[in-house]
């Protein structure tokens, strides 16, 4: 079966934006899904100037364009996404606020919709617990920019049922994704096995071994990375990158999990990276 109805919840985010914009342009009903009239605006405001960028760089043409922001539905009300397929979660990691979500969203989609969850390290279960279709509850990771990035990683929790699973890879087939199938662990996979690198990255500035270029150079030339560590954290977002790594650490309490000084010091003067213009880098113009 093919998905024709998909709602992002949180979808004017960096992460939802990028969602929204990778479902819509597969030819599915998109609902952006926001607290707010003005955030959902914005939300498709960034949406329709990322995609005149394409079409700057002749990647896309305007007629495209438009197809696309015409599979986008603008909504602060959780009621008009009752009869879709598939609910895609994309806020902020915070494990309360995911879970009163998700709540609210059981309530009122129809019972065979699968809702899913963009965290990157909470666990897909408790999620999952406060509904009454646990088995209908996945996780479905995305990686920034998610238009550009190619995998999804599918977490199955718990309870989450093979059929459940099946449908969530149809989905990423239908956006053009590719899947990896990991179990409900703190980090899923990519970041179980990423992490570490990072955290390494921000040890070995902190402790002076080598600059920032340095370090990023070593991971580019020689470990054909296509993007050093400290750049990749100036991507991702530092204060986001720190709220995975803290919860990684604090559900594992392995060291190599545990976020550094030099981090820790940078989201609290609010040099996050290249949203803020400043990180390991700067990007100020």
């Amino acid at each position: 079966m093919a998905f024709t109805k998909v709602a992002v919840v949180g979808g004017s985010g960096t992460m939802g934006n990028g969602i929204v914009q990778t479902v819509a342009q597969a030819g599915i009903k998109t609902y952006l899904v926001e607290t707010n009239m003005e955030l959902a605006e914005k939300g498709k405001a960034r949406l329709d100037k990322s995609l005149s960028k394409l079409v700057e760089k002749g990647k896309i043409n305007d007629d495209r364009k438009n197809e696309i922001l015409g599979n986008i539905v603008l909504t602060d009300k959780y009621e008009d996404v009752a009869d879709v397929d598939f609910v895609i979660e994309a806020i902020f990691e915070n494990i309360q606020l995911k879970k009163e979500i998700f709540a609210k969203l059981d309530a009122i989609v129809k019972p065979e919709t699968i809702l899913a969850s963009n965290t990157s390290a909470l666990s897909i279960t408790e999620i999952a617990s406060v509904t009454k279709r646990p088995e209908k509850v996945i996780g479905f990771h995305f990686f920034n920019p998610v238009p550009l990035m190619p995998l999804v990683e599918l977490v199955m929790g718990l309870f989450c049922s093979e059929e459940t699973y099946l449908a969530a890879e149809k989905l990423v087939d239908q956006i053009g994704k590719k899947y990896v199938k990991a179990k409900d662990t703190p980090g899923f996979l990519v970041n179980y096995l990423q992490i570490p690198l990072l955290v390494g990255a921000v040890e070995a500035l902190e402790n002076g071994l080598a600059s920032a270029e340095d370090i990023d150079k070593a991971c580019v030339f020689g470990m054909n990375h296509p993007m050093g560590p400290l750049h990749l954290l100036d991507m991702i977002g530092l204060d986001n990158a720190l709220d995975v790594f803290t919860v990684m650490y604090e559900s594992t309490g392995n060291e190599k999990f545990r976020p550094r000084t030099m981090h820790r010091r940078l989201v609290q003067s609010g040099n996050w990276g290249r949203k803020t213009g400043k990180g390991f880098f700067s990007y100020e113009k």
